[in-house]
């Protein structure tokens, strides 16, 4: 059995020397990226949309190339820069121009509950899943939709929340994990609950099956009316 081939196995057809060549080049390309991105500018980096996000990748994917294949020339990854950054200047601009421009790229914040229920119409086109939109909430310890005046999902990708004051929080559907799973069609008692799909609340009595008035699902949990802790 012959022997492993370290050379081979580690350098693969290259040389040694060409180490200090790679060191050089990744050297080169992280100012390149660092000046890059400066001249972004701050909105560029503080946060991540899906047209920065676009910008990002094609950085990096321009960067990336050039650092260990010997066969391309550091003056390609440039001329790249100098064009996604020139491009993401002009988008900018148009955008600051033209409001219609601005949502057709980086599309329009949406509400996901007003006054306390969900905007089943704006939550269903964002394709959410209600238990990763529920731990949000839970982790602004938010334990009932009552609590919630408004909720919008920015552009961003961010969840802004805006709170009832605690003397004005209104019964609302409960989002903590043991209280949400006990959902059912019959109601037991009479009270105020809450329909496990929309957040509306209805008074109920006693009854084995009742249609939301709002989205007309029929699932039911008794609803809560306390305060945060803060």
């Amino acid at each position: 059995m012959n022997g492993i081939d370290w050379n081979n196995f580690l350098m693969g057809e290259e040389s040694w020397p060409f180490l200090l060549e790679i060191a050089a080049r990744t050297l080169l390309m992280y100012f390149i990226i660092l000046i890059g991105l400066r001249l972004l500018g701050k909105r560029g980096v503080r946060q991540l949309s899906v047209f920065e996000l676009v910008v990002i990748i094609s950085l990096g994917s321009a960067a990336g190339d050039p650092m260990f294949y010997k066969e391309i020339g550091l003056l390609y990854p440039v001329i790249i820069f100098a064009i996604i950054v020139g491009a993401y200047r002009l988008t900018t601009f148009l955008m600051a121009k033209s409001k219609k421009f601005d949502d057709l790229v980086e599309g329009k914040c949406v509400y996901l509950i007003k006054e306390g229920e969900f905007s089943i119409g704006e939550f269903n086109k964002e394709g959410l899943a209600q238990d990763e939109f529920f731990s949000e909430l839970r982790q602004q310890s938010v334990s009932h939709l009552g609590q919630v005046e408004t909720a919008i999902l920015e552009t961003s990708g961010n969840l802004s929340i805006f709170y009832y004051p605690d003397e004005q929080v209104k019964y609302g559907l409960p989002i903590m994990p043991a209280l949400f799973d006990q959902a059912a069609e019959a109601v037991s008692e009479e009270g105020k609950f809450a329909c496990s799909h929309c957040g509306n609340v209805q008074q109920l009595g006693p009854v084995q099956s009742h249609q939301c008035a709002r989205c007309k699902h029929n699932k039911w949990i008794k609803a809560l009316k306390s305060c945060r802790i803060k």
